[in-house]
C-alpha cells in the first residue's frame, strides 16, 4: 500500500502470497507481467515489506478465482481474509467479487452435467448490497492492543441493540480513534453507507451535515437549506431510509477550553443541537464520536436501554501494553516492563513516546530510564499539556494540592486546603468533571 510503513516485516502475509502464486502456477516474472508491476514489488510482496495495491491486488484474486486456486465452496471467505492481510484501507467490494465468482460458475447445462456425476459445484453466496463508504482522513489501524472487551461490547450496542448515538471517551493518547476505527472496520458490511470524518480542522456544524448528505444521498442535492435544523432534518430523512455508520473524531475540538459546563466554542454551539437531535430522534442508523469530554446533551440521554451510551477507556492492561513494547524492541525483565506500563497508566502513545526515548538516549534499557525517576517525556508533557489545558482555574487548583498530597482527599480536606474560598458546590461540581475528563 502506498505509503505503508512499519517496523517489522509481515512474513505471515508475504508466505500468503507465495503460497497463493505457486498456487496459480506462475514464477514472480509472471506474475509481475500479469499485473504490470515490476518483479522486485512482487518480491517485497512475498517478504513481506510491502503490500500490494488495491487495483494490484484485485487482477491478482481474479487470476487466482480463474485459476481455482481458492478452496470450493470458501472462495468469498478466504478472499476477504487475504483483503484484510493486505491491509486495505479500501473497503472491499463484494458486488465485483460476486460478479467474478459468477462468471466462473458453471452454466445450467455444466451444473446437470455434473450433478449426475455427483461432483460438486462452485458455492456463490447471494450477492450482498455493498455500502457507499466515504473514509475521508481515516489513518490506517497497523496494530491493535488489547480492548477485545470494549470492542465486544461496541459491536454489540451497534449491531444487537441498534444505538444510534454512541461516544468513546478518554485521555488524549488512550486510543479512542483507533478503537473507533477497528470497530467501524469490523462492521461496515452491516450500513448501508459508512463515512469518517475528521473533526481537528473544525468545520461549521452547517457545513459537516452538508457533506455528509452529499455522500448519504444517491441523488445529490442541488442546494441546501439556510437552516441548519432544516438540513439536520433532511439528514435524519436520509439516517431513517438508508442504514448509516458515521464516525465522528476528535469532538473535542468545539469544547470550549476552560468551562466548567461543557459549552462549545462560539459559532459552533449547532454541534450540540446536531448530537440531541440524533440521540432523540427515531432512525436506523448510528454515530459513533470519539472525544476526550462527553458532550452535555448525552447525559440525560443516556441509560442501559437507551439507545445512547458511552464508553470509558481506561489505560491497556499489562498483557497488551507489553505487546506495545515489544514491537518496540525494549531491553528489560517483565518487572522493568510492567514498571514503565504504570508509570504510564497504560496510556498506549505515552508508552510509543516513551519508547522512543529509551531507544535513543538509553540504550533500549528499560532499567537505565526508570533509574533516572523522571518519566515525563518533552512528548508526554505535551500530551499532559493538551488536556491540562482545557480545566478551568479552580480545576487547575485541585489537581495542584492532589499532586502535593500524593493521597486521597475527601471534599471536606480538600475544602480546608482551598486558599481562596469557593462555594462548596462549586467545588463538587469542579471535582466531578476533572472524573469525567
Amino acid at each position: 500500500m502506498k505509503g505503508f510503513s512499519y517496523d517489522k516485516r509481515d512474513y505471515a502475509f508475504g508466505q500468503m502470497m507465495q503460497n497463493l502464486r505457486t498456487t496459480i502456477g506462475l514464477t514472480q516474472a509472471g506474475l509481475a507481467e500479469q499485473l504490470g508491476v515490476s518483479r522486485r514489488a512482487v518480491a517485497e510482496w512475498e517478504g513481506g515489506g510491502s503490500y500490494p495495491k488495491a487495483e494490484h491486488l484485485k487482477l491478482l484474486i481474479a487470476l487466482a478465482v480463474h485459476a481455482s486456486a481458492f478452496p470450493t465452496g470458501r472462495e468469498v471467505e478466504e478472499i476477504r481474509v487475504l483483503w484484510r492481510a493486505a491491509h486495505q484501507k479500501v473497503l472491499f467490494d463484494g458486488l465485483w467479487l460476486q460478479k467474478l465468482l459468477r462468471q466462473q460458475a458453471p452454466s445450467p447445462v455444466d451444473v446437470a452435467d455434473e450433478q449426475t456425476r455427483g461432483a460438486d459445484r462452485v458455492n456463490v453466496p447471494e450477492a450482498l448490497d455493498e455500502p457507499r463508504v466515504d473514509w475521508g482522513e481515516v489513518f490506517d489501524v497497523t496494530s491493535f492492543y488489547g480492548r477485545k472487551a470494549e470492542l465486544a461490547q461496541l459491536q454489540d450496542w451497534v449491531l444487537k441493540d441498534r444505538c444510534r448515538l454512541i461516544a468513546i471517551l478518554g485521555i488524549g493518547g488512550i486510543g479512542k480513534s483507533t478503537l473507533a476505527i477497528t470497530l467501524m472496520h469490523q462492521v461496515a458490511e452491516q450500513f448501508e453507507v459508512v463515512v469518517f470524518r475528521s473533526l481537528r480542522d473544525a468545520p461549521l456544524c452547517e457545513d459537516l451535515v452538508a457533506d455528509l448528505l452529499q455522500v448519504i444521498s444517491p441523488t445529490p442535492l442541488a442546494e441546501f437549506p439556510a437552516s441548519l435544523e432544516r438540513r439536520i432534518t433532511l439528514l435524519l430523512e436520509q439516517l431513517r431510509t438508508r442504514r448509516s455508520l458515521i464516525v465522528l473524531d476528535n469532538l473535542e475540538t468545539f469544547l470550549q477550553e476552560g468551562s466548567h459546563d461543557d459549552s462549545y466554542r462560539r459559532g459552533y454551539e449547532g454541534y450540540g443541537r446536531l448530537l440531541q437531535r440524533i440521540g432523540e430522534s427515531i432512525h436506523q442508523s448510528c454515530f459513533i464520536l470519539t472525544s476526550r469530554e462527553k458532550p452535555i446533551e448525552m447525559g440525560p440521554m443516556e441509560g442501559n436501554r437507551a439507545l445512547v451510551r458511552s464508553q470509558y477507556l481506561v489505560g491497556l492492561d499489562d498483557e497488551a501494553a507489553s505487546q506495545l513494547l515489544q514491537e518496540k524492541d525494549l531491553i528489560g525483565d517483565s518487572e522493568a516492563r510492567s514498571k514503565l506500563i504504570g508509570v504510564c497508566s497504560g496510556n498506549p502513545l505515552a508508552l510509543k513516546l516513551v519508547a522512543e526515548t529509551i531507544r535513543e538516549l538509553f540504550g533500549s534499557e528499560i532499567a537505565q530510564f526508570l533509574a533516572e525517576k523522571v518519566v515525563i517525556t518533552r512528548g508526554v508533557r505535551s500530551l499532559l499539556r493538551q488536556q491540562y489545558e482545557r480545566l478551568t482555574p479552580l480545576q487547575h487548583t485541585i489537581l495542584t494540592w492532589f499532586a502535593i498530597a500524593r493521597e486521597p482527599l475527601n471534599l471536606d480536606e480538600l475544602y480546608a486546603l482551598l486558599a481562596k474560598p469557593v462555594p462548596r458546590t462549586q467545588l463538587r461540581e469542579a471535582v466531578h468533571d476533572l472524573r469525567r475528563r
